[in-house]
């Protein structure tokens, strides 16, 4: 790992005076790492406090060449914030304001180290909904969720993060600020340069605040869970949900091999053998929630729903969704070991996608659970295994390849709300082809000359 210039280690000590530095290896070793387990230590980490502040380092790293990696809470699972090359990680811990929040232009206006559930506290204090919400949303942060593009359970109806922002403050290599958008919520005056920054993966600019649309907060909603005997009936309940013309908030899909293992966590509601379950939720005006509550079950109604349990309070609605909440641990009772994995397929493709990873499980003598988003196909698949016993881990790896393989097969995606990071680099020229990943690192050249941002990751 190169070391830093000691004229640039100086520089950063007056940029960033006391502990918003950190050089010494027992303080920067955590910054190393993420949720894909992946490490490599940094040579520096600093603690922003201000856009100007992070300007100077990308001025002074572009003009010594260092590596810079942004990072948030390092909940991203693809490797997105290891600092390969050493380098400078960039801490948005301490860019943790909420400027903003307009119950008139309906936006909030957040620094990146806001964590996403107390913007999405803080605006519902004021009747406001910040839509976006991924699983992690209690501990990732808003810059972690605008790079990586995060999705969540509610994207069926409200999009994905991209779908939020109306303007970005991004601090380019050679020390630019560049502001993105407005707020405005239609805008289309010339390049839509904020959407291109938003999933870029930290590769083109730090992004140091950013404007997010804001809606009214819905006045109610409820929830439905469908158990059914047949996973072909769980999947033609829900053609029939969106033939009804009904739009979930969130519809989650879960198969038998998860509803066994959350068996084994304690009793369950649903009868033993159960095929797959659908859970929906759906939010609006009190009597529009009725009503469409209502017409949910009917439409379910004709798959011949082994189980049916439906929730109208906040407490009610908690206590129907803690089993979809639990799958995580439920996968254990499968294996000691967890290889996981985040696809998105055609809609119209997610019953063939789950039967086939069943069979590549088969094939290699482990068990793959695939459920999630089946609204807008987005799966999550984990691998499990034991990795102590002899060529486990190797018929893992095998087994994410070939998931890997059959879905771009079937036209779909490698990553449906995590990235592309340092874990899944090898697979995007083989789903997008050269042209394309081409064309993104000609954007890249653009905005980072020197190739200093989040170097090796992405594209």
């Amino acid at each position: 790992m190169p070391e830093l210039p000691k004229s640039f280690l100086r520089s950063l000590a007056s940029l960033f005076p006391g502990d918003a530095l950190l050089t010494a290896p027992a303080e920067t070793l955590i910054f190393g790492a993420d949720a894909s387990r992946r490490h490599a230590l940094p040579c520096a980490v600093v603690r922003p406090e201000s856009a100007e502040q992070v300007a100077e380092l990308l001025r002074l790293a572009h003009a010594e060449r260092v590596p810079v990696y942004p990072r948030g809470r390092g909940t991203n699972v693809v490797g997105g914030c290891v600092p390969l090359s050493g380098g400078v990680v960039v801490s948005t811990a301490r860019l943790n304001r909420i400027q903003d929040i307009s119950g008139e232009d309906f936006v909030a206006v957040a620094e990146p180290g806001v964590v996403t559930a107390e913007l999405q506290e803080a605006c519902a204090g004021k009747g406001l909904l910040y839509a976006p919400d991924p699983a992690s949303a209690k501990f990732s942060t808003i810059g972690g969720n605008l790079s990586q593009n995060a999705g969540g359970m509610r994207a069926v109806k409200y999009g994905t993060t991209r779908d939020w922002v109306l303007g970005l403050t991004v601090a380019l290599p050679g020390g630019r600020i560049l502001k993105t958008g407005s707020r405005c919520h239609k805008d289309v005056a010339g390049l839509d340069l904020t959407r291109l920054f938003v999933g870029s993966e930290g590769t083109l600019g730090f992004i140091c605040e950013a404007t997010l649309k804001l809606l009214p907060k819905p006045e109610a909603s409820a929830s439905l869970l469908a158990v059914f005997a047949a996973e072909e009936d769980a999947l033609a309940a829900a053609r029939m949900v969106f033939a009804a013309g009904i739009l979930p908030t969130a519809l989650e899909f879960m198969p038998a091999e998860v509803l066994a293992g959350l068996a084994g966590l304690g009793p369950v509601p649903w009868p033993k053998g159960s095929g797959a379950a659908l859970l929906f939720r759906i939010d609006g005006s009190a009597e529009a929630v009725s009503a469409d509550l209502s017409r949910l079950r009917r439409a379910v109604t004709p798959a011949r729903p082994a189980h049916l349990d439906e929730a109208r309070t906040p407490k009610e609605e908690e206590n129907l969704w803690e089993p979809r909440r639990q799958i995580s641990q439920a996968a254990f009772t499968f294996g000691p070991d967890k290889l996981s994995d985040d696809i998105a397929v055609p809609r119209g493709q997610v019953g063939q996608a789950v039967r086939r990873i069943r069979e590549i499980g088969r094939e290699l003598g482990l068990t793959i659970l695939a459920f999630g988003h089946l609204g807008d196909g987005n799966l999550h698949v984990n691998v499990m295994h034991d990795a102590a016993l002899p060529g486990e881990a190797e018929r893992a790896l095998k087994a994410k390849e070939a998931v890997l393989e059959l879905t771009i097969s079937l036209g779909g995606t490698i990553s449906g709300e995590h990235g592309v990071g340092l874990t899944k680099l090898p697979w995007l020229e083989r789903m997008r082809g050269a042209g394309q990943v081409e064309a993104m690192r000609a954007v890249k050249a653009a905005l980072d000359p020197h190739g200093i941002m989040n170097p090796g990751k992405g594209y």
